[in-house]
């Protein structure tokens, strides 16, 4: 059975972004867009990556354009969106694919047939927390902001 150390990305940069690297800490993976009705949880987001950085948490935010043609810019366009108005300061991929023929492996992982939480992504903003062992822990809807006590539960939950 997979985990998310077995995945890589690239980072918003284009270069390689291997998931390997956040062994041991737990992750809250989050499809995002910048023109989304949602996008203003990008500042809850950036506090929850700052009040828990030091505890082990990573936010990783991965922008897709699959919903509503929501995030129709370049990696570079969306790094300077995420920069100038929320800080983003957590890591970020390039583009992927969340559902359909073109659905990133990390997402056939994490919502295909025997994920843990199967079912296609619904909307920009959906949550996965992985625990530090690198398995799915939990799914929160698009509309579940990320500073809702059922997602500080589960995160403290999963800290090391």
């Amino acid at each position: 059975m997979s985990k998310l150390y077995d995945f890589s990305l690239l980072d918003i940069d284009g270069n390689a972004l291997n998931l390997s690297q956040f062994k041991g800490k737990p992750v809250l993976l989050v499809n995002v867009a910048s023109k989304c009705g949602l996008t203003p949880q990008y500042e809850a987001l950036q506090a929850l990556y700052q009040e828990y950085q030091g505890d082990g948490l990573v936010v990783l935010g991965i922008p897709c354009n699959q919903f509503g043609g929501q995030e129709p810019g370049t990696e570079s366009e969306i790094k300077d969106f995420c920069s100038v108005n929320f800080k983003v300061s957590f890591p970020m991929s390039s583009k992927v694919e969340v559902n359909g023929e073109g659905r990133h492996p990390l997402y056939q992982w994490l919502a295909g047939d025997g994920a843990a939480f199967p079912g296609d992504i619904t909307w920009n903003f959906e949550k996965f927390l992985i625990s530090g062992a690198g398995e799915v822990v939990a799914r929160f809807g698009p509309k579940t902001a990320p500073d809702e006590a059922e997602v500080r539960s589960a995160i403290e939950r999963a800290l090391p």
